[in-house]
């Protein structure tokens, strides 16, 4: 009999009905020669300090820093998850062989690893990898089954993220509460990822706070209609903003250069999770937790691809798929129509298996979303990964782009107005752009302008207006995950920041889970859409002066060699050394610096 494993009850039944293991017993599905079982997301975890030695079971300084000889696992202790491990064990020691279905990711592997390691599972074990539970996906992944062993640093990358968790959460925990906390019940809670986040969200707090304005000014001028702004930019002094105006008053404005030029605009990116999360913040405010809860529920329904991705292109071997998934979306048929009956475009920008590893970006899997049932929230998740679907199929948005120079008394201005003259992709979106990123400079080029003439001159109003620099804005979730993404690096343009993804702190699958773990211990709070950091949060990152702990460029390397894992480029048990190192260092530092103080503002 085989064996599979599924993560959830759900995703069980759906690879039970292609297999047809259609008979149900308590915890399982057998049928056609297989038996079909699952967990419940993690039924194990790694020991606690305590189920090492007594000697942990009391937090002292004394016993930091705790690095036990050899890491276990245990089974987390829920009546629930211990009945059904018990199916699971019982099975497994019966098997002739093992299917892993986990979800196809580091901790999916983690999961089901921990699971077989804990069964005592002596049989050969396979992998399933599939990126849509729709019946053809996994029909093609299980005629596509692998040896375990090729996932092994996959497994590994997951097993030292794990340990790193451990190791730095268990020990600087327990060091900072004890050294610092200012009630007896208190726990200051310390993390790999949550602590460098909330510290780049204290930082745009005293950013803020600290922030002087400087006054400036700039001089315009209003001519047929049309602003012109100085081409000298911002006066830092109003004297010389006053000196140009008493030069230009009551002369008139000559247009000295009138340059047209066309440009094109590609369609927006393809979703990964991070992206998506950001979309969906700016858009509808949903929080990153509440996105991928959503896109994760639209997964389960066989209506979305794999969502917890990090990558926005589509391997080659998708291209031959996307006539029949945009067929199959049929409430936007009006928008599918005019793509039929001709060759899909195929872009660079969109497919491209070498920026592909373990999944591609999030696209519908062309199950009809009218047959299925999912909630408001869902439906507006769903149209915002069908609409980017489509788009990247229609042609290019062409524009024009006007720049008008002209001149009072050798005083220069500039107007600039931009024109659509195809609408392309837009269409898709109503006509409107989709890529409304909160750094998105270019309102003023969205004026239409009149025709100017050079050498056309006349009357004009000129203005000097003042001005003032303005603070930088608080993060939301939406800034906040790009930030996460490029380690505390605020980058704009698409293709550097997917170069940066490598050292991005967090997994695209945890970001949501830390950003809800601070707003839990209270470390951050939610001011209608902007993240504030709360005194003890602030306190907190006061009192930290490691740089390991609080650094999102530093963080931002581990997780880059946590990726190399991942590659086969970086040794599992050097990464561990390293942390262990670490965490030795930082408990010394702490524990020899006696002035320390949480101070609350």
């Amino acid at each position: 009999m085989i064996v599979c494993i599924a993560e959830k009850p759900s995703v069980a039944r759906e690879i039970a009905k292609v297999l047809g293991a259609n008979s149900k017993y308590d915890g399982y599905l057998e049928g056609n020669g297989y038996q079909v079982t699952w967990t419940y997301g993690h039924l194990c975890t790694l020991k606690e300090p305590h189920d090492y030695t007594d000697y942990w079971k009391q937090w002292t300084l004394s016993s930091l820093p705790m690095i036990p000889p050899r890491f276990g696992i245990k089974l987390i202790e829920n009546d629930t998850y211990k009945k059904q491990f018990a199916v699971i064990e019982r099975l497994m020691q019966a098997a002739d062989g093992i299917i892993n279905c986990g979800d196809a990711g580091q901790e999916g592997e983690l999961i089901q690893r921990w699971v077989m390691q804990k069964a005592r599972a002596k049989c050969p074990v396979q992998r399933l990898w599939v990126s849509s539970l729709t019946e053809e996906a996994i029909r093609e992944a299980f005629a596509q089954l692998k040896p375990q062993d090729e996932y092994q640093s996959l497994y590994e990358a997951a097993l030292c993220r794990a340990i790193g968790d451990w190791l730095l959460g268990m020990n600087a925990t327990r060091l900072y509460t004890l050294r610092f906390r200012q009630e007896p019940k208190q726990v200051l809670s310390i993390g790999r990822v949550q602590t460098p986040t909330l510290a780049m969200i204290v930082k745009r707090h005293f950013e803020i706070k600290n922030f002087k304005p400087e006054k400036y000014w700039i001089l315009s001028t209003l001519y047929r209609g049309v602003t012109f702004n100085s081409t000298k930019g911002k006066m830092k002094n109003l004297e010389e903003g006053q000196k140009a105006m008493e030069v230009i008053k009551g002369k008139d404005f000559e247009v000295t250069s009138v340059e047209q030029k066309a440009g094109i605009e590609a369609p927006p990116r393809l979703f990964d999770l991070t992206s998506l999360q950001v979309e969906c913040n700016k858009k509808y405010s949903f929080s990153a937790d509440d996105t991928l809860k959503h896109i994760q529920s639209l997964y389960e329904k066989k209506l979305t691809t794999y969502p917890r991705v990090d990558t926005t292109f589509l391997s080659d071997d998708i291209y031959a798929k996307c006539p029949a998934i945009l067929q199959g979306i049929k409430p936007y048929a009006p928008l599918i129509q005019p793509l039929m009956g001709k060759k899909l475009k195929k872009s660079k920008k969109v497919f491209d298996s070498s920026k592909v590893t373990d999944h591609h970006a999030i696209i519908p899997t062309g199950t009809d979303p009218s047959t299925v049932a999912i909630s408001l929230d869902e439906k507006r998740v769903y149209d915002m990964v069908a609409r980017r679907f489509i788009a990247v199929f229609y042609p290019d948005c062409k524009f024009s782009t006007t720049t008008v120079i002209g001149e009072v008394e050798k005083v220069e201005f500039k107007a600039t107005g931009k024109q659509i003259l195809e609408e392309g992709w837009r269409l898709v979106f109503g006509g409107k752009s989709d890529q409304n990123d909160e750094s998105d400079k270019s309102d003023d080029k969205e004026q239409t302008l009149p025709a100017f003439e050079k050498g056309e001159h006349g009357p004009h109003e000129p203005s000097l207006t003042e001005k003032q620099t303005t603070p930088p804005k608080p993060y939301t979730e939406a800034t906040l995950l790009r930030a996460m993404e490029t380690a505390g690096k605020m980058v704009e343009d698409e293709e550097l920041r997917d170069a940066m993804k490598a050292n991005g702190i967090g997994r695209p699958s945890t970001r949501a889970a830390i950003i809800e773990t601070l707003y839990k211990r209270n470390y951050i709070s939610k001011v209608r859409k902007s993240l504030e950091p709360t005194p003890t949060g602030i306190a907190l990152i006061g009192v930290i002066q490691e740089e390991l702990l609080k650094s999102a460029e530093l963080t931002g390397q581990w997780e880059k060699k946590l990726r190399d894992i991942e590659a086969h480029k970086y040794d599992s048990r050097q990464f561990i050394d390293e942390l262990k190192q670490m965490v030795m260092q930082v408990v010394q530092q702490v524990m020899a610096d006696g002035t320390r103080r949480m101070e609350y503002s």
